[in-house]
Parts: structure tokens; sequence; C-alpha cells
């Protein structure tokens, strides 16, 4: 029995198994190879393929994709590419344009005129950025979509008056120089608007990683449009009907894809309009809307481009006007409530939490305006009862509180209240 005992052990085997996996997100790994060991034989099985397939892809999405962005993100950069794409290959025909209007290729053509003049267009763009930057600078994260829109539509003006500035040779530089501040506004706009999108598609603190792969999207649409671009000028030259016929299709092509990027954009920000929707649909039903429903619900382009009258909810907010200069009485703000616009005065030791409490407040006021007389009273009423209850439902569906996206508040104010005890005989 010891014998056969023995004998067993000596033809029992073992298998063991060891797998290579791939990938940031544990969620999300790649199994990439297997090695297996059986007595004295090993076998390897791998996948490279894959893997290398994984790691060209990762160049180009961020890390943990697609958990680690926001799920409007792949929509908004489909539509981003193409635009860029578009913006690529109109660059070449108007950057053909100017060149020829310059006096590439002309034998009666300076090397100094030319650099003089693309000196005095950078000039006047590097102004053109810095004046944009000090009016508006503050207020962009306030409407992000809105000025995504502007900037690209700055652009295309910039590069129609490149187009243009060959017909006009006595305005040549005026023209000229039109068009490098109207693109001067759309790198600074554009910029802004990006960093604040950036931040809204990280789910795991991983801004600087999107914006990188960002980077590498916008290489492969360069390339890409800088080649159909020197072949569409290649089979367009001395074809104006032609020329203007691709560059005013494109520009169509390019307004329209930035609109539908912004419209696939889910932002959880706070700012005027998205408050006073949520406020509304709140007062009504009780219920929160969440990012995805305010978004199909907010404008994107500029009021002025609408027919809205002052009883639509998406205008209540344009009755606010949030941070005068030197009524309802709170510790950190003041509310006064005249003719049609109610008026916000901020304490000066007031902070983000109460810059949106006021707004709400505000809010609440003009919606009450032509249903209560006593609407100072009802507002009150209204905040002490609902407004942290409305705080919280908007943190449970994702929205972020702790501050509102709105124009700076550049005025406050300052005031106390004393009293004095008398004694009395």
């Amino acid at each position: 029995m010891e014998g056969d005992s023995t004998s067993t052990r000596q033809l029992r085997s073992e298998t063991a198994v060891i797998e290579e996996w791939n990938g940031i997100d544990s969620s999300k790994l790649t199994k990439t190879a297997t090695i297996t060991v059986a007595g004295d034989s090993v076998q390897k099985s791998s996948r490279r393929f894959n893997h290398l397939s994984r790691r060209i892809l990762d160049a180009f999405v961020p890390e943990g994709f697609p958990s680690s962005v926001t799920p409007d993100y792949v929509p908004f950069q489909v539509w981003d590419s193409l635009q860029g794409l578009s913006t690529y290959i109109r660059t070449m025909l108007s950057t053909q344009a100017l060149l020829s209007a310059i006096g590439v290729g002309e034998k009666s053509a300076t090397v100094i005129g030319a650099t003089f003049l693309w000196f005095l267009r950078d000039l006047t763009g590097m102004l053109g950025g810095i004046l944009f930057t000090f009016y508006q600078g503050a207020n962009l994260d306030s409407n992000a979509k809105m000025w995504r829109l502007v900037a690209d539509l700055m652009n295309d003006l910039g590069m129609l008056m490149d187009l243009v500035s060959p017909v006009f040779p006595s305005a040549f530089v005026f023209i000229v120089c039109l068009g490098s501040i109207s693109r001067s506004f759309t790198g600074v706009a554009s910029g802004a608007t990006r960093a604040a999108l950036t931040q809204h598609f990280a789910l795991q603190n991983n801004a600087a990683d999107i914006s990188a792969k960002e980077g590498s999207q916008e290489t492969i649409a360069t390339m890409t449009g800088m080649a159909l671009g020197m072949f569409l000028a290649h089979i367009t030259t001395g074809h104006a009907t032609a020329i203007w016929f691709c560059f005013l299709s494109l520009t169509v092509f390019h307004m329209y894809a930035n609109y539908k990027a912004v419209r696939c954009l889910s932002l959880a920000t706070l700012n005027c309009e998205r408050s006073s929707i949520l406020l509304s649909h709140f007062m009504e039903t009780g219920q929160v809307l969440s990012p995805k429903q305010v978004s199909v619900m907010e404008h994107v382009l500029p009021v002025w481009t609408t027919s809205w009258t002052a009883n639509t909810v998406k205008c209540l907010y344009q009755r606010v006007q949030l941070g005068v200069r030197i009524s309802s009485l709170n510790r950190k703000y003041m509310l006064l409530a005249r003719k049609s616009t109610i008026s916000v005065v901020m304490h000066k030791d007031s902070a983000a939490a109460d810059i949106l409490q006021a707004f709400v407040h505000a809010l609440v006021l003009a919606k009450l305006d032509d249903k209560e007389r006593s609407m100072h009273f009802e507002s009150q009423s209204w905040m002490a009862k609902y407004y942290e209850l409305f705080i919280l439902k908007l943190t449970s569906l994702g929205w972020k509180t702790e501050r509102l996206l709105s124009p700076s508040v550049a005025w406050k104010a300052n005031w106390f209240i004393s009293s004095s005890d008398e004694k009395v005989d």
C-alpha cells in the first residue's frame, strides 16, 4: 500500500496559469497574454494586436475611457473635430488669398513690405485680445456655450476678411487688421471656454489628461485639414467662383457642427439661465430637472437673437441685476424691487454661497411679482421653507451648488444694525 501511495504522488501533476492584463481602470482591463505551465510543458498565447490597438487608442482618449469622462464627451468631441477639420481647410483658402494680396510671387513685392504688413496684422490681433479680455474675461465662465459659438463666429469673420482683402487693394491693411482683431476674440473666448468644458468632462480629476488627449485629436484634425486644404487650394487656383463656393459651404457646415457640439453638452454648473429654469420648475412641480433635461431647454444663442417675452421662464433671470451699485433684508444681501427689475446689493463679506442664495431669492421675488401683493414677505417665507430643500435636491442630481456662474460682482456694500438700551423710569 505504501508503494502504491508513493507511485500516486509521482504521477500527480499541477497546472499553473499566469495572465497578463493591461489598463488603468480596474473595470476596463484587457487581457493581453496567458502563460500555462503543466509539468514540463509551457504554452503561451497572446493578444498583442488588441493590445497594440488599445495603446494607439490611448494616445487619443483619456485614461480609463469611457468611465473617466462624462457621457457627453464623445458626441461633443466628434462634432468639435468636424468643425476643426472645416476650419483648417478654409484656413488654407484664406491664407492663399492673403499671401497673394501681400504680394507673394510678385516681382514688385518687397520682403520688408510684406514683413511690416504681417507684423501690423499680428500687433492689432494682440491688442484686440487684450481689450476683449479686459471687458469680457471675467464673464466667459457664466455662459460657456454661447461664448463658444461666438468665438467660432468671430473666427469665421476673420477668415472672411482675409479672403476679401485682395478684392479691395486700397483698404487692404484695414481689412486685414479687422480680421486679425476678430480672430483675437476667438483665441481668448475659445481658450477660456475650453478650460471650463475640460473641467466639466473630468470625472476623475483628470483634466490635464483630457486636455493632452484633445491636443492629439486636434493634431490629427489639423494634418487632415491641411492636406485637404492644400488639395482644394490647388484645384481652385484661379477660379474665384469655386473658391467662394467651397469657402461658404464649409463655413455653413462649420457653424452647424459648432451648434450641434454645444447642444450635446449637459453642464452641471449653475448659471443665471439654468438657475431660472430649475427654480421655475421646482416652484411649479416640487421636482428638480437633471442637467441633461435643462440642456435641452436652455438657449445657446445670444438673447437678442430671440423674440422671448418678459413672461417666459427663460427670461425670468433677465429681470435680476446682481451686484448693483449703491426690500427684503438679509444679513449678506439686500433686494430692491422697482418696476420690472429686481436689484441685488451684496454685502462686502458675502461668499459664493451667499451670491447663489441672493440670486435665487431675487428669482423667487420676480416670479411672485405679478401674483402676490406682499411679495417680499412671501418670498422670504418661501426661502425659509424651501431653499435648503431646493439646494439638497440639486446636489442629489449632480448639480454643482458651490457657486453661481454669473458676471462678476464688482460692487458691494456694507451695513449694520445697531440697537441701544435706554433706561425708562
